[in-house]
């Protein structure tokens, strides 16, 4: 058997549909797939890289972050890691909150967080390394600039779900599904307005797209001090609340963060 070298752990974007991430960790010969929603951009990224696929991690059951399971299945046989309480039929390692996970095939030991709010059993995956950053890979609960829609669960379930994300270091990075940063940004500056971090950040984020690279990942610090979804006790965000007629003067920290995703539903 050939021993071929491996480098070290890295995490390489697959886009899907319009604007899905898909993710492929690596280290120069194996790979695990998360949520990887479409099977032919993925087998397309393995056979370009020479990475031999050694298993499936999904954070909740949207057809986009499952629906090419199936179709890698029937490549390779490998264990899928998934959600034991959002009934996906191709998990054959079911996991929730404080499970760690030795992925098959690569120096990678993930933590794992119970989400719910955008579904009901919605996990997440955090990498701890003892001498590197941390990354989260977060699905469809905490996006660059914003966060999911509340599908399944509750705005209190979704509040504690990202509270508990932003417990984060704040050098984590951060592996959303999706590239919503622009349009989250253009919210966020509405809502607050006078956040000098957040003027830095559109401009930033608004240069890469115009370049066609990607704004994620993203980190746990910066969207600290730009998401207004872990903002959402800023007096700034508070007061545009009262003053657009979604909230009540004195109103409770979480009334408030529901105000401020029912608002976002429909800007």
């Amino acid at each position: 058997m050939i021993n071929l070298p491996r480098n070290a752990l890295s995490v390489l974007p697959v886009p899907a549909f319009k604007d899905n991430y898909l993710w492929l960790v690596h280290d120069g010969v194996n790979a695990a797939a998360v949520d990887p929603g479409d099977s032919g951009p993925i087998l397309a990224a393995l056979a370009a890289h020479k990475l031999t696929l050694t298993a499936i991690l999904l954070t909740h059951h949207h057809a986009d972050h499952i629906g090419g399971v199936p179709q890698l299945l029937n490549f390779a046989r490998v264990p899928v890691f998934g959600p034991r309480n959002d009934a996906i039929s191709a998990v054959t390692h079911p996991l929730g909150e404080g499970d760690r996970v030795d992925v098959p095939g690569l120096a990678l030991r993930l933590r794992v967080l119970d989400v719910p709010g955008h579904t009901k059993g919605h996990i997440a995956y955090v990498r701890e390394a003892p001498t590197e950053a941390p990354w989260l890979f977060c699905g469809d609960t905490l996006f660059a600039g914003g966060c999911g829609r509340i599908f399944e669960g509750t705005p209190v379930q979704m509040a504690d779900s990202l509270g508990k994300l932003a417990a984060l270091p704040d050098d984590t990075g951060v592996y959303c599904a999706h590239e919503y940063t622009l349009e989250n940004l253009r919210f966020a500056t509405a809502v607050e307005p006078g956040n000098r971090a957040l003027r830095q950040r559109v401009e930033l984020d608004t240069a890469k797209r115009a370049a066609g690279q990607a704004t994620v990942p993203s980190t746990i610090g910066l969207e600290k001090a730009t998401n207004p979804f872990l903002r959402y006790r800023e007096a700034e965000i508070v007061r545009s609340l009262v003053a657009a007629r979604k909230l009540e003067v004195g109103a409770a920290p979480l009334t408030a963060f529901t105000a401020l995703r029912e608002w976002k539903n429909n800007f």
